[in-house]
């Protein structure tokens, strides 16, 4: 039976896994589960063709563990059942669930007490963000790790490493490689497979530029260590638009849509309008929506044209993050315990409550906020945009206040 390259280059071990360095080598996290024989649950979140299912296999390998893998479009609950009766038979197995952000509520209900009990050891996978998309059950129930976009060195790496192990008298030298690496950007599965169909097209066995780009000759812009990289090709999208370029903003767009990840520069640009332009135009979040409907309706290459209009008017828009500053900070009291009591004219029930619906124009002043910080300020407004609108308000309210105090 044929045997593709890429699953036979499928690392064994941690040692052999490719450009996660961070979590891999001496004396990182995954390195020390193996020597101290501990593992935990943990979730992956990266690019396709990063190394997630790799690292998963091989960690199970290395801990001397029997493990199960599922994908959770696919698997059913008889499925979970069944590893479940395994894992009593092996006193404990790892279960390896690939796309788990897609685990509905019925797989959950059988796979939390699994986790919970140490019955189970879950090492999740997925392309999409896990503070997202992952269901909170799930995520506080593991630790959650990026899996690195892979560099062209990694990628050149595995090439070569495939070339003395298994393609023994392939001819190709390394300015050939490095245009694989470059034509596959960050997917080491998908420059295998381009490698070994550029082996098998001469008998020979000679492989170079020529036959290399008669193949896919795919202009391709992820993985350059010096700046071209996927992820800085988003963060030259959204900070052209927080900026107003919008001629930056229109070639980062037509970067990230020659990828073809449609979901990636939605999420983006949903971040973005929220972030950067936010209560300076509360109007671009449902406009961003319908232009993603269309997008996805009309599918690629037509999806360019609704998403390159909805970015030239976020270029364009007016600015404002205080939504997100005020969040920010509000989220950091939280985190250091800068709390306090509900007051208690405001708690469910209470006589004491003023109903604002009850006065002129809606409002009456009381406290909201606990008394330990009653004098906090989240929300410092801006003047941009629609946000001057709500700055007069802010500022009406606030010398309602003061004067409320004066009396």
């Amino acid at each position: 039976m044929y045997t593709p390259l890429a699953k036979k280059m499928e690392p064994t071990t941690l040692k052999e896994v490719l450009g996660q360095e961070n979590l891999t080598g001496n004396g990182k996290v995954l390195n020390n589960v193996i020597k101290n024989k501990h593992p935990f649950s943990f979730i992956m979140h990266g690019m396709p063709g990063t190394g997630k299912t790799s690292i998963a296999i091989a960690l199970s390998n290395d801990l001397g563990l029997n493990y199960r893998m599922l994908n959770a479009t696919e698997s059913n609950k008889q499925d979970l059942i069944t590893v479940k009766e395994e894992a009593k038979i092996y006193d404990g197995i790892i279960l390896i669930i690939d796309e788990i952000h897609r685990l509905n509520k019925d797989k959950q209900d059988i796979l939390l007490p699994m986790i919970e009990s140490g019955l189970v050891v879950l090492i999740g996978m997925t392309t999409e963000n896990p503070y997202h998309a992952i269901n909170p059950a799930i995520r506080s129930r593991c630790q959650i790790f990026e899996i690195n976009t892979l560099e062209e060195k990694d990628i050149v790496k595995g090439l070569k490493r495939a070339c003395k192990k298994v393609l023994t008298d392939i001819k190709i030298n390394d300015k050939t490689l490095k245009l694989i690496a470059k034509t596959c950007g960050t997917d080491l599965r998908n420059a295998y497979n381009l490698l070994e169909i550029a082996y098998m097209q001469k008998e020979n066995h000679e492989v170079n530029e020529e036959i290399v780009k008669s193949i896919n000759d795919k202009p391709v812009f992820f993985s350059d260590k010096n700046g071209d990289g996927h992820y800085n090709v988003m963060s030259g999208l959204q900070k052209s638009i927080r900026g107003s370029d919008v001629q930056a903003s229109i070639h980062y767009l037509a970067r990230l849509l020659s990828e073809g990840d449609l979901k990636t520069i939605e999420r983006r640009l949903s971040v973005i309008a929220y972030e950067d332009i936010g209560l300076a135009n509360p109007n671009i979040g449902p406009r961003l929506d319908a232009a993603i409907n269309a997008a996805e309706r009309v599918g690629l290459p037509e999806a360019a044209i609704p998403l390159s209009e909805i970015v030239i008017e976020m270029a364009l828009s007016p600015k404002s993050n205080t939504a997100h500053n005020a969040i920010l900070m509000a989220m950091e009291d939280i985190k250091s315990g800068n709390v306090g009591e509900v007051p208690k004219h405001i708690i469910n029930g209470s006589p004491l409550y003023k109903y604002p619906h009850d006065y002129p124009n809606s409002y009456v002043v009381q406290e909201y906020l606990p008394e330990k910080i009653k004098d906090k300020k989240y929300y410092i407004p801006k003047s941009n945009g629609y946000e001057k609108q709500i700055k007069d308000i802010y500022l009406k309210i606030e010398e309602l206040k003061k004067e409320h105090k004066l009396k």
